[in-house]
């Protein structure tokens, strides 16, 4: 199990590395072409709304759901397919695929036609500070982009939840490289019309939509030969009444709440930012994203293995794996969690001016967006931690719990919101989303615990303070080998490269050193078998 877990997990983190880094790329080009301007609130706000959406019917709540049912089919068929001799293999899994990919079809397809039909509606509700530009008021061109520009990024939802579906197949399949390749072919897409698109299109804003909409179109046909290799490409039926769909259906709907609580405070935040400055949203956006290198790099890439392994571990009724698995989890986050925390806190406003400053970024927008990142960094493990311990319910096909919790977290950061957003602006509501972030990973390993499920034990409790230790002496020889910011300014975009490199390798290496110092060994991540 340790050794299959491990494979897994470091295939589906190159992958998400590889993306994660053309990410990064997007995300310069964007900021060269658009910097943090009006036009670039507009299409941020335009391309978050899908990916809002994306949480709810594709791999948020709806893979919580699918994934665990699916995992069961599989075992189910695979016991009958030995008592056969091998006839029939797979047969209620595809019948399944058939009914879920119908059903979800016909929904995502009316939800993407009311979306485009009806984008200033939905601009009015996601971004009610843009409202008072309606009707030729000062600005209004503002309001009259973004309703626009969703049309065309709007139909991503409806290629990405296909593009999701695909993915939880195959990943329960066990071929986790697919999946965790797919998302670079969006940041292609995004790149591309960046850089040749805006000479064809109204504007820089318009170019990004069609990036986002071409991404969409190229990741949804990308998995479709993998489905087939696999046998899994089936035709798609309606079936909403079907004992499979219908087990989903009810997995899922609390599940809306409980996996995409941090998706809707990010959408809050984009909400009361869209009535501060200009530029308010793009600093989020920016921070968010150096926050998602990290997260998505170690957080989503082990949870996306654990989630099928837990699965399956309670089809088979073994609770014991089942804790060691989640165990492995969070020592895993801890292992590459607290040092990513350290190194970006000591090391955000150099790699944000690296990234982002040239074009129409400037200085002052550095600074602003390094401030969101340190608020949003605080929240980082609990991310992380969130995002190991919500598969612990969903594998056990448990939505109600965290349902409750998600409602709870939602509720302490509007609070959050409406307390630090008027002192602090749009740093307030990063700090707001750290900490119910706390919370709402405080509360999901409160409520595994009391249920006997998994609890944090002494070994773990001293291997996490081993690491945390370990990353403060990285932090220090980081922060001693850094210069000040009017240094990192003064130096050559090759120095500034140069100095990174070496601030991250010898940062590296010291947290090696310090590990191994500690007693950490590669005996302390092994699982039991199943």
């Amino acid at each position: 199990m340790s050794k299959k877990l491990i494979k897994s997990g470091l295939i589906v983190s190159m992958m998400t590395l590889i993306s994660r880094v053309l990410g990064l790329v997007r995300d310069v080009v964007i900021a060269n072409v658009m910097g943090a301007s009006a036009m670039s609130d507009v299409f941020l706000l335009a391309n978050k709304i899908p990916n809002f959406l994306r949480r709810l019917f594709a791999e948020g709540a709806f893979a919580q759901a699918f994934v665990p049912v699916l995992s069961e089919y599989k075992i189910k068929d695979e016991e009958a397919a030995k008592e056969t001799d091998g006839l029939n293999q797979h047969q209620q899994t595809r019948l399944l695929i058939a009914e879920v990919s119908g059903t979800l079809g016909v929904i995502v397809t009316w939800v993407t036609l009311f979306g485009m039909l009806a984008s200033p509606l939905v601009v009015m509700l996601f971004g009610f500070g843009f409202i008072e530009w309606v009707d030729g008021s000062p600005g209004g061109e503002r309001f009259d982009l973004a309703a626009n520009l969703l049309k065309i990024t709007f139909p991503y939802l409806w290629f990405i939840s296909f593009t999701a579906l695909a993915g939880a197949v195959l990943n329960t399949m066990g071929k986790f490289a697919v999946a965790a390749f797919t998302p670079v072919l969006l940041n292609v897409g995004i790149i591309i019309m960046a850089i040749y698109g805006s000479a064809y299109t109204q504007s820089p804003a318009h170019a990004l939509a069609w990036g986002v909409f071409l991404g969409g179109l190229i990741q949804f046909l990308f998995q479709i030969p993998f489905l087939y290799q696999a046998g899994m490409f089936v035709k798609p039926k309606w079936a909403w009444q079907s004992k499979g769909v219908k087990k989903i259906r009810q997995l899922i709907i609390p599940a809306l709440f409980g996996v995409s609580v941090t998706q809707i405070n990010l959408l809050f935040d984009t909400l009361i930012a869209s009535f501060l400055i200009t530029g308010s949203i793009s600093w989020l956006y920016y921070a968010n994203r150096l926050l998602e290198f990290p997260l998505g790099l170690f957080g989503i890439g082990i949870a996306t293995v654990i989630l099928p392994s837990l699965a399956k571990l309670h089809s088979k009724n073994s609770p014991k794996e089942f804790t060691a698995t989640l165990d492995w989890g969070i020592k895993i986050i801890s292992l590459f969690g607290w040092p990513a925390f350290a190194g970006l806190m000591v090391l955000a406003q150099p790699i944000v001016m690296l990234l982002f400053m040239r074009g129409e970024f400037n200085q002052s927008e550095v600074i602003q967006v390094s401030m969101a990142l340190f608020a949003y960094l605080s929240g980082l493990l609990s991310f992380m931690f969130i995002k190991i311990l919500a598969p612990g319910y969903y594998a056990r096909q448990d939505t109600k719990t965290p349902v409750s919790i998600g409602i709870k977290a939602m509720a302490a950061n509007m609070v959050f919101n409406l307390i630090l957003a008027p002192f602090f602006g749009f740093v307030g509501l990063a700090i707001a989303t750290s900490l119910s972030a706390t919370l709402n990973a405080w509360l999901l390993y409160r409520g595994l615990k009391a249920q006997g499920v998994y609890q944090l034990s002494q070994t773990t409790l001293l291997f996490i303070g081993k690491i945390v230790v370990s990353a403060g002496i990285m932090a220090i020889v980081v922060y001693q080998l850094s210069d000040s910011f009017e240094l990192w300014l003064n130096l050559t975009f090759i120095e500034q490269v140069q100095k990174l490199i070496v601030c991250i390798l010898l940062g590296a290496i010291s947290y090696l050193i310090s590990i191994i110092l500690m007693g950490v060994r590669i005996s302390d991540f092994k699982v039991s078998n199943e």
